[in-house]
């Protein structure tokens, strides 16, 4: 893991004390609410429905024990006992009092987290693929360009007034388990000739206008990372819109200049910067790619797990294979059916900072899935890890099944929501474990936004529902065959929308519909959907329509 030097810990410092005069001056009103929102956002400080919420950045998804006990308490100390992990690898404490922020932040600064740039028009924490450094599937691990994306874009002068916000995110697997796909820029690393570049896409983002990223460049060589990014990031703020707010994205941008003029524009500017770089990215990330040297492996026998059919269905779904045949690739859900998607109480962070510290070479992931992993355990540490789990409740066995639910916070926390989110990843959940039916449908993603800016990634799930406001009234839209993978598309919506009190059934009237259509126990959801077509699953979300058409 990147440690911190102390050029690091002085820039925090300094920034810290800065943000606490501002805070100081807003309490004693000498910045009007409007004056210090600048100021806070770029602190990460938004002002939620009914608290100020804090967006705490974890770069690239990894955690040490000694972090993760201070998410635990900061939560206890100036929360209400709890985070919310998100979407983009960030983890969001959604009660604090303005007062007590500098006082959060200085705590975060003691291992290393801040709340830099997790809000505002700048490029934001950059995300990684969950099972770096683990996975058997990747060229490489991603986390130390992440790193150096991290550090070159923090405080970016050119950057900090940026059309709109900006997201990177970078995978070393052609799985895409970092949606690069629906990015700003994503990055894949991928190997040519024995050596390390990049596969460049832009343009990606979900939102109001849902778009899948464009292939920028085949291949980048590993060296020009930066001054490539850094070209892009700037033919963005030339050219990106600020006469309109919903227009201002990159993918806007290169959806009304074209990919090709885009791309032209992009190489003249690397072509100019290029020169400036002069080697010391690479002297940089030499010395960051140092610190992400794998842990030094255990070499213990691997016993048969027990004959415990909790054990092995966790295991079946929870566990991934590791690129050391001996460990293994454990997530947690934090998705227990019935309970808010993302949703970690200090008492179960502390729980899973043991368990890192014991079993797993003292290192935990945020996915962007809202769950926690534990990259590095020992098959033989399994039944131990699971039985940690089961007595703090956190060894629900349904990761990548239905019931892992993606979900924003919705209108029970957020200002921008128009609809609520949480009940409805709730009320399905409990339904699905109700029906007893989860094993039986198999993989499936379902996503839900309170909002048309889907936090919750609607557009890409196999089934993604989008909670709008219709007439006062909270109404439910359905997309179908969306997927975040390579396969990466965007839903297609099934028809009109829904009530709040119809949503679960007719989620539930998909399912049974599903399981009725599909050729066999292996197809997906999302094949069988794109086999047959919408007709029969829209047949199964409106019957009567279905009825008076026959």
């Amino acid at each position: 893991m990147y440690e911190y030097s102390e050029a690091d810990h002085a820039f925090l410092a300094e920034r810290n004390r800065q943000f606490r005069a501002q805070v100081e001056r807003r309490v004693d009103g000498s910045l009007t609410e409007e004056e210090f929102k600048p100021l806070r956002l770029m602190n990460g400080l938004y002002l939620q429905l009914h608290a100020y919420m804090l967006r705490v950045a974890i770069p690239y998804g990894t955690l040490s024990s000694d972090q993760l006990r201070k998410l635990a308490e900061i939560a206890e100390r100036w929360d209400k006992g709890y985070g919310h992990f998100t979407t983009r690898q960030n983890i969001q404490f959604n009660w604090p009092r303005l007062r007590d922020v500098p006082d959060m932040l200085d705590a975060l600064a003691e291992v290393g987290l801040h709340a830099i740039q997790t809000s505002g028009n700048t490029i934001r924490n950059v995300t990684a693929d969950h099972f770096a450094g683990a996975a058997a599937d990747e060229v490489a691990d991603p986390r130390p360009h992440a790193e150096l994306l991290r550090q070159w874009s923090t405080d970016h002068p050119e950057f900090q007034f940026l059309p709109r916000k900006f997201k990177i995110a970078v995978t070393g697997s052609a799985a895409d388990r970092a949606v690069i796909r629906a990015h700003d820029i994503g990055l894949e690393l991928r190997e040519k000739d024995g050596k390390i570049g990049f596969r460049v896409l832009v343009g990606g983002g979900l939102g109001r206008t849902p778009m899948i990223g464009k292939v920028l460049r085949d291949w980048l060589p590993e060296a020009d990372l930066l001054p490539y990014c850094e070209a892009i990031v700037s033919v963005y703020n030339l050219l990106g819109r600020r006469d309109n707010k919903y227009k201002a994205r990159i993918k806007i941008t290169v959806h009304e200049h074209g990919i090709e003029e885009i791309s032209r524009l992009v190489e003249e500017r690397f072509a100019l910067i290029r020169p400036a770089f002069r080697g010391a990215d690479r002297t940089l990330l030499n010395r960051i790619r140092a610190m992400f040297a794998p842990p030094e492996w255990a070499d213990l026998p691997v016993p048969p797990l027990p004959d415990d059919p909790g054990l092995r269905a966790w295991a079946d779904v929870n566990v991934a294979s590791h690129r050391n045949p001996g460990y293994a690739i454990v997530t947690v859900s934090l998705k227990k059916h019935g309970a808010t998607p993302g949703d970690a109480t200090a008492g179960q962070m502390r729980v899973l900072a043991d368990l890192a510290a014991r079993y797993a070479h003292d290192e935990l992931r945020i996915s962007h899935e809202q769950n926690v992993v534990l990259p590095h355990v020992h098959r033989a540490h399994l039944a131990a890890v699971h039985a940690a789990l089961k007595a703090a409740d956190l060894a629900t066995a349904n990761v990548g099944l239905a019931s892992d639910i993606i979900a924003c916070p919705g209108m029970d926390y957020c200002a921008l929501a128009t609809a609520r989110s949480i009940p409805v990843a709730q009320g399905i959940a409990e339904r699905i474990e109700a029906l007893r039916i989860e094993r039986d449908v198999g993989e499936l993603q379902i996503k839900i936004s309170g909002c048309i800016n889907a936090c919750g990634h609607h557009h890409v799930g196999h089934i993604g529902i989008l909670g709008l406001d219709r007439a006062g009234v909270e109404n439910y839209q359905i997309t179908l065959g969306g997927s975040a993978g390579p396969d990466a598309a965007i839903g297609e919506r099934a028809g009109p929308g829904f009530a709040y009190d119809e949503i679960v059934p007719a989620v539930e009237r998909l399912l049974t519909a599903y399981l009725a259509l599909r050729e066999e126990p292996g197809e997906r959801f999302v094949d069988a959907y794109r086999r047959l077509g919408p007709a029969p699953f829209k047949a199964a979300l409106y019957p009567e329509a279905a009825r008076d058409a026959a």
